[in-house]
């Protein structure tokens, strides 16, 4: 009798100590907190997931985080493995939303609640929030910056014209869709009216979008375009969408044999740290900066708000439509940086030191 007392005393023990019954909390008696992220081959993913991790560490959660390398499967493969271990929550930037709907099944029948971290997750009633940046209005920063750096609004009227090619982002990217809509909101009406020239005749979504956002068919696709269509004429203007496209123009271009005598104007998104260095180098123009700390803090609000029930701040009840309903979400506002303002927003505001920059 003694020794199933004792047995059973040592049971309750180990339940006390490693969470036995109910949703688990990890061995600390913390909450859990899976972030899944798409891959580590961007400097700005690792930042995100860098800031998500340190911030919810610092609000007294346990994070596990997820990189998938941009392989869809591994990716459901690691939030299926998070949903078994009962995690309190899961925050997911995903590679291809669509591919997710079945395992986000899975985590709603187990009452794990769902944030849609800067890739809206479609078709899916299991998510409660969505924390991003305003795309559409990544598109628009883009093309006002051409649209004022050309000055395309008198161009007509004083009879100049410029040549652009566009390199839009992945189309499993909901986000992608947005930003080219911001762009075409701005820059349509120049090549509408002429001003703006696409020799490629690529000007649609379907025909500008890069698969995974890859860096390494935009430099095969900025190589053909120069070699099939600007042999005679300069290119002004490389729209691109993403850092990572601007590092693959630029090899394309320097393979071309332009210099800074003809290097046409180049924009990005991201901010990343070799894209700052280039905007200073004058190799790219311009980037759209997203301070990662304070999208991570906005995520971070509500994955408080699910698991303590507090209330989160939102800004748009309703632009991301995913399908199943419109998500809750706060939008960051994108900030424009070139080399006229890289010193004020980027090193004045702590995200990156003059000497990560070689300054």
């Amino acid at each position: 009798m003694k020794k199933l007392v004792s047995a059973l005393a040592a049971l309750a023990l180990a339940c006390t100590l490693f969470s036995c019954g109910g949703k688990k909390a990890g061995n600390s008696g913390k909450k859990v907190v899976g972030v899944a992220m798409p891959t580590q081959s961007s400097e700005r993913w690792i930042n995100d997931g860098a800031n998500m991790k340190k911030q919810l560490e610092a609000k007294g959660y346990s994070v596990d985080l997820q990189y998938a390398e941009d392989d869809v499967q591994m990716q459901v493969s690691q939030i299926e493995n998070l949903i078994a271990k009962d995690v309190n929550c899961l925050v997911i930037a995903a590679i291809d939303s669509t591919a997710l709907v079945n395992v986000l099944d899975q985590a709603k029948s187990k009452g794990i609640p769902v944030i849609a971290y800067d890739r809206l997750l479609m078709d899916t009633d299991a998510v409660s929030y969505y924390a991003t940046f305003d795309n559409k209005g990544v598109g628009t920063a883009i093309a006002k910056y051409i649209e004022e750096k050309k000055e395309l609004k008198t161009a007509k009227a004083e009879g100049r014209s410029y040549t652009i090619e566009f390199f839009m982002g992945s189309p499993d990217d909901n986000n992608a869709l947005f930003l080219y809509n911001g762009v075409i909101e701005v820059l349509g009406q120049y090549l509408d009216n002429g001003v703006l020239k696409c020799k490629t005749g690529r000007t649609t979504f379907d025909k500008t979008c890069i698969l995974r956002w890859s860096q390494e068919t935009a430099q095969a696709w900025c190589e053909n375009y120069l070699s099939g269509f600007y042999d005679n004429e300069k290119l002004d203007i490389a729209c691109s969408a993403f850092d990572g496209f601007a590092y693959g123009i630029k090899a394309a271009l320097e393979g071309a044999g332009y210099t800074a005598a003809n290097w046409p104007l180049i924009t990005g998104q991201d901010a990343e740290l070799m894209a700052t260095k280039n905007i200073i180098a004058g190799t790219q123009t311009m980037s759209i900066y997203k301070d990662t700390r304070l999208l991570a803090s906005k995520c971070v609000t509500m994955v408080e708000a699910v698991l303590e029930g507090a209330t989160p701040e939102i800004n748009d009840r309703k632009q991301y439509n995913n399908g199943k309903l419109v998500v809750p979400s706060y939008l960051c506002t994108p900030v424009a940086v070139d080399k006229d303002n890289y010193q004020s927003v980027i090193i004045d505001g702590g995200y990156y030191t003059k000497a990560q920059l070689g300054l």
